[in-house]
Protein backbone atom coordinates (compact mmCIF):
# COMPACT_ATOMS: atom_id res chain seq x y z
CA UNK A 1 0.00 0.00 0.00
CA UNK A 2 1.28 3.45 -0.37
CA UNK A 3 2.51 5.44 2.05
CA UNK A 4 0.37 8.36 3.51
CA UNK A 5 1.27 11.08 5.71
CA UNK A 6 -2.13 11.00 7.52
CA UNK A 7 -2.39 7.64 8.20
CA UNK A 8 -0.37 5.62 11.26
CA UNK A 9 -0.44 1.80 11.65
CA UNK A 10 0.69 0.44 14.40
CA UNK A 11 3.02 -2.21 15.33
CA UNK A 12 3.43 -2.73 18.78
CA UNK A 13 4.41 -5.84 20.39
CA UNK A 14 1.28 -5.81 22.81
CA UNK A 15 -1.37 -4.54 20.37
CA UNK A 16 0.07 -7.69 18.05
CA UNK A 17 -0.65 -10.16 20.89
CA UNK A 18 -4.21 -8.58 21.86
CA UNK A 19 -5.21 -8.70 18.06
CA UNK A 20 -3.85 -12.11 17.54
CA UNK A 21 -6.30 -13.35 20.11
CA UNK A 22 -9.12 -11.21 18.46
CA UNK A 23 -8.62 -13.05 15.41
CA UNK A 24 -9.27 -16.35 17.10
CA UNK A 25 -12.48 -18.14 16.11
CA UNK A 26 -12.50 -19.74 19.71
CA UNK A 27 -12.62 -16.62 21.44
CA UNK A 28 -15.59 -16.24 23.29
CA UNK A 29 -18.11 -13.15 23.70
CA UNK A 30 -16.28 -11.41 26.47
CA UNK A 31 -12.82 -12.00 25.59
CA UNK A 32 -13.17 -10.27 22.38
CA UNK A 33 -15.25 -7.51 24.03
CA UNK A 34 -12.40 -7.15 26.68
CA UNK A 35 -9.94 -7.22 24.15
CA UNK A 36 -11.54 -4.45 22.12
CA UNK A 37 -11.69 -2.29 24.67
CA UNK A 38 -8.16 -2.80 25.86
CA UNK A 39 -6.68 -2.77 22.47
CA UNK A 40 -8.74 1.11 22.06
CA UNK A 41 -7.23 2.37 25.33
CA UNK A 42 -3.72 1.54 23.83
CA UNK A 43 -4.25 2.98 20.35
CA UNK A 44 -5.71 6.14 22.16
CA UNK A 45 -2.49 6.62 23.78
CA UNK A 46 -0.90 6.97 21.09
CA UNK A 47 -3.63 8.40 18.56
CA UNK A 48 -4.47 11.28 20.80
CA UNK A 49 -0.99 12.73 22.43
CA UNK A 50 -0.97 15.04 19.63
CA UNK A 51 -3.57 18.11 19.31
CA UNK A 52 -5.61 17.76 22.18
CA UNK A 53 -6.20 21.01 23.57
CA UNK A 54 -4.77 21.99 26.96
CA UNK A 55 -5.07 24.66 29.48
CA UNK A 56 -2.21 25.60 32.26
CA UNK A 57 -2.96 25.41 35.72
CA UNK A 58 -1.99 26.03 39.32
CA UNK A 59 -1.13 23.04 41.28
CA UNK A 60 0.11 22.83 45.38
CA UNK A 61 1.88 20.24 45.66
CA UNK A 62 3.22 19.43 49.47
CA UNK A 63 6.23 21.59 48.58
CA UNK A 64 5.17 24.49 46.43
CA UNK A 65 2.85 25.56 43.76
CA UNK A 66 3.45 24.66 39.88
CA UNK A 67 2.27 25.19 36.78
CA UNK A 68 0.99 21.88 34.92
CA UNK A 69 -0.78 21.71 31.35
CA UNK A 70 -4.14 19.73 32.07
CA UNK A 71 -7.08 18.24 29.04
CA UNK A 72 -9.10 21.24 28.41
CA UNK A 73 -13.41 20.43 29.62
CA UNK A 74 -15.39 19.49 27.19
CA UNK A 75 -12.78 18.93 24.27
CA UNK A 76 -13.32 15.65 22.93
CA UNK A 77 -15.88 13.90 21.67
CA UNK A 78 -16.14 10.40 20.99
CA UNK A 79 -18.10 9.20 17.79
CA UNK A 80 -18.52 5.10 17.42
CA UNK A 81 -20.20 4.06 13.74
CA UNK A 82 -22.98 1.45 15.06
CA UNK A 83 -23.22 -0.68 15.69
CA UNK A 84 -20.17 -2.35 16.00
CA UNK A 85 -17.96 1.13 16.85
CA UNK A 86 -19.64 1.03 20.26
CA UNK A 87 -17.47 -1.74 21.27
CA UNK A 88 -14.66 0.74 21.43
CA UNK A 89 -16.31 3.66 23.26
CA UNK A 90 -15.61 2.47 26.90
CA UNK A 91 -11.69 2.02 25.43
CA UNK A 92 -11.48 5.72 24.93
CA UNK A 93 -13.28 6.61 28.19
CA UNK A 94 -10.56 4.82 30.11
CA UNK A 95 -8.29 7.76 29.27
CA UNK A 96 -11.05 10.25 29.10
CA UNK A 97 -13.87 9.29 30.94
CA UNK A 98 -15.39 12.94 30.22
CA UNK A 99 -15.35 12.81 26.81
CA UNK A 100 -18.88 13.14 25.33
CA UNK A 101 -20.45 10.45 22.73
CA UNK A 102 -21.87 11.06 19.53
CA UNK A 103 -23.34 7.95 17.16
CA UNK A 104 -23.57 7.46 13.39
CA UNK A 105 -26.07 4.51 12.16
CA UNK A 106 -24.79 3.40 9.05
CA UNK A 107 -25.77 0.35 7.36
CA UNK A 108 -24.54 -2.03 4.11
CA UNK A 109 -26.15 -2.43 1.37
CA UNK A 110 -25.12 -6.23 0.42
CA UNK A 111 -25.41 -5.62 -3.36
CA UNK A 112 -23.31 -1.96 -3.87
CA UNK A 113 -21.78 -2.49 -0.35
CA UNK A 114 -21.82 1.33 0.03
CA UNK A 115 -22.99 2.30 3.16
CA UNK A 116 -26.58 4.18 4.32
CA UNK A 117 -27.34 5.84 7.14
CA UNK A 118 -30.01 5.50 9.10
CA UNK A 119 -29.39 7.57 12.54
CA UNK A 120 -27.42 10.66 13.35
CA UNK A 121 -26.97 12.26 17.11
CA UNK A 122 -24.56 14.62 17.96
CA UNK A 123 -23.75 16.45 21.36
CA UNK A 124 -24.31 20.29 20.95
CA UNK A 125 -21.27 22.23 19.68
CA UNK A 126 -19.36 19.33 18.82
CA UNK A 127 -18.25 21.46 15.60
CA UNK A 128 -15.66 23.00 18.18
CA UNK A 129 -14.66 19.59 19.58
CA UNK A 130 -11.51 17.31 18.45
CA UNK A 131 -13.76 14.15 17.69
CA UNK A 132 -12.60 10.61 17.04
CA UNK A 133 -14.33 8.17 15.05
CA UNK A 134 -14.34 4.62 15.93
CA UNK A 135 -15.14 1.46 14.18
CA UNK A 136 -13.56 -2.10 14.49
CA UNK A 137 -13.12 -2.40 10.93
CA UNK A 138 -11.86 -0.31 8.39
CA UNK A 139 -13.17 -2.21 5.14
CA UNK A 140 -14.35 -0.65 2.27
CA UNK A 141 -13.81 2.92 3.83
CA UNK A 142 -16.96 4.09 2.48
CA UNK A 143 -18.62 4.22 5.81
CA UNK A 144 -15.52 5.88 7.37
CA UNK A 145 -15.95 8.22 4.70
CA UNK A 146 -19.71 8.82 4.99
CA UNK A 147 -19.13 9.59 8.56
CA UNK A 148 -16.40 12.33 8.53
CA UNK A 149 -18.42 14.03 5.59
CA UNK A 150 -20.91 13.98 7.91
CA UNK A 151 -19.30 15.79 10.34
CA UNK A 152 -17.51 18.08 8.13
CA UNK A 153 -21.05 19.60 7.14
CA UNK A 154 -21.67 20.00 10.95
CA UNK A 155 -18.59 22.26 10.71
CA UNK A 156 -16.29 19.97 12.47
CA UNK A 157 -12.91 20.55 11.55
CA UNK A 158 -10.99 18.44 13.74
CA UNK A 159 -11.09 14.66 13.29
CA UNK A 160 -9.39 11.78 13.64
CA UNK A 161 -10.76 8.40 12.64
CA UNK A 162 -9.59 5.22 14.63
CA UNK A 163 -9.75 1.50 13.45
CA UNK A 164 -8.82 -1.79 14.84
CA UNK A 165 -8.41 -3.77 11.64
CA UNK A 166 -7.85 -2.01 8.31
CA UNK A 167 -7.92 -3.73 4.89
CA UNK A 168 -5.43 -1.28 2.26
CA UNK A 169 -8.84 -0.61 -0.15
CA UNK A 170 -10.24 1.31 2.51
CA UNK A 171 -7.30 2.62 4.23
CA UNK A 172 -6.33 3.93 0.83
CA UNK A 173 -10.26 5.45 0.54
CA UNK A 174 -9.99 7.91 3.41
CA UNK A 175 -6.42 8.73 3.05
CA UNK A 176 -6.94 10.23 -0.15
CA UNK A 177 -10.51 11.36 0.38
CA UNK A 178 -9.97 12.86 3.40
CA UNK A 179 -5.98 14.06 3.58
CA UNK A 180 -6.90 16.17 6.51
CA UNK A 181 -8.25 13.30 9.10
CA UNK A 182 -5.70 11.40 10.46
CA UNK A 183 -6.12 7.93 10.34
CA UNK A 184 -4.99 5.58 13.15
CA UNK A 185 -5.03 1.57 12.47
CA UNK A 186 -3.88 -0.92 14.61
CA UNK A 187 -3.25 -3.54 12.31
CA UNK A 188 -3.32 -3.72 8.15
CA UNK A 189 -4.54 -6.53 6.68
CA UNK A 190 -3.88 -8.31 3.17
CA UNK A 191 -6.90 -7.28 1.58
CA UNK A 192 -11.44 -7.23 0.69
CA UNK A 193 -12.72 -10.74 -0.33
CA UNK A 194 -15.16 -10.02 -3.11
CA UNK A 195 -17.72 -9.70 -0.48
CA UNK A 196 -15.79 -6.88 1.00
CA UNK A 197 -15.10 -8.39 4.17
CA UNK A 198 -11.17 -7.84 5.08
CA UNK A 199 -8.70 -10.75 4.85
CA UNK A 200 -7.57 -12.69 7.28
CA UNK A 201 -10.05 -9.82 9.34
CA UNK A 202 -11.59 -11.67 12.42
CA UNK A 203 -15.17 -12.06 10.83
CA UNK A 204 -18.06 -9.57 11.88
CA UNK A 205 -16.86 -7.21 14.37
CA UNK A 206 -20.86 -6.39 15.34
CA UNK A 207 -21.98 -9.83 15.90
CA UNK A 208 -18.75 -11.16 18.05
CA UNK A 209 -19.24 -8.34 20.49
CA UNK A 210 -23.01 -8.59 20.62
CA UNK A 211 -23.23 -12.52 20.28
CA UNK A 212 -25.22 -12.00 17.25
CA UNK A 213 -25.58 -13.55 13.72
Amino acid sequence: MKKYDNVTIFDHPLVNHKVAILRNEKTSMKEFRELIEEITTLMTFECLKEGVPTVEVQVKTPLETCTQRVIKDNSIVIVPILRAGLGMVNGVHVLFPSAKVGHIGLCRNEETLEPVEYYAKFPDGIEDKLVLIVDPMLATGGSACDAIEMLKRRGCKDIKFMAIIGAPEGVSRVAEQHPDVHVFVSTLDRCLNDKGYILPGLGDAGDRIFGTK
